[in-house]
């Protein structure tokens, strides 16, 4: 099913308000275009009553998995029409407290899920539903020979990290923090996406990102497994926000991620179970 994924304005317009998160072409929101065919068991997970628009907010990492989820989700309740917008995490969690319309918010970590929480933006608690763990992306062919943390520091070695506001900029201090690591990378970007491009363009020698988005581009970055990744694995929550227009519509989107279909996606896509 084609997808309508948002570029809503008053999103666009409030994330100018994160600092070192601006709004990039192509990873501010989704593409909106479901891939493959209906996940099995996605058209027996119908709610009754469940019908009308739904905007979701989701980390940029969700990107791929989350607009298969919502194509199936629309699937299975064809009355409802799901709008997604994709960017990093702290920038969306800035969005919804600016008022940003939404209905779900997605995060890649419990951090970030708990800015919203204090705020009293999220109606509910928020549940955790998929976990992601960072790998070295590098060119297709590995030409800088890197190995793990260590050679991201040789001279003359280009390096993207994320930005350290957003989870995957957090987690990847993190590793390095327990890898005793000095790196100091030629550019900090506003979310993974952002920073795996910079590989895929050439722009640099390597990224650390999650092990889903380098699986996204397989065909052109190799994944280099690090120990240290261990030590820096994210939870990603989720929650129905409090100022939802469809929280009917909102409560069923959650609910079908945690199902057996949408966890299926997830693992599918390299997410581990919560």
């Amino acid at each position: 099913m084609r997808r309508r994924a948002g570029s809503l304005a008053l999103v666009a317009a409030t994330a100018l308000l994160a600092a070192g998160c601006a709004t990039g072409t192509g990873t501010g929101t989704g593409t909106g275009t479901g891939t493959g065919s209906v996940s099995d068991g996605a058209r027996d997970d119908a709610v009754a009553g469940v019908t009308g628009p739904l905007t979701v907010l989701a980390a940029a990492s969700l990107t791929d998995a989350f607009t298969r989820i919502g194509a199936d989700f629309e699937a299975a309740n064809p009355g409802v029409s799901v709008t997604f917008s994709f960017a990093g995490s702290s920038q969306l969690a800035q969005q919804i407290t600016a008022g940003a319309p939404a209905d779900v918010f997605a995060a890649a970590s419990p951090a970030t899920m708990a800015t919203i929480v204090s705020a009293g933006e999220a109606a509910g608690e928020a549940a955790v539903f998929a976990r992601n763990q960072l790998v070295i992306a590098v060119p297709d062919g590995n030409p800088a020979g890197v190995t793990g943390l260590a050679d991201l520091t040789r001279s003359g070695v280009k390096v993207a990290l994320c930005a350290e506001q957003v989870p995957c900029g957090a987690a990847a201090r993190t590793a390095l923090d327990a890898a005793g690591s000095d790196l100091v990378p030629v550019t900090f970007e506003r979310d993974v996406r952002a920073a795996l491009s910079k590989v895929r363009l050439g722009e640099v020698d390597a990224a650390v990102v999650y092990r889903t988005d380098a699986a996204v581009a397989a065909d052109e970055v190799d994944a280099v497994e690090f120990a240290e990744s261990a030590q820096a694995i994210n939870d990603y929550p989720i929650v129905t926000l409090a100022a939802a227009a469809n929280p009917p519509a909102g409560e069923a989107f959650v609910g079908y991620v945690r199902s057996a279909a949408g966890q299926a996606v997830l693992t599918a896509a390299g997410f581990q179970s919560p």
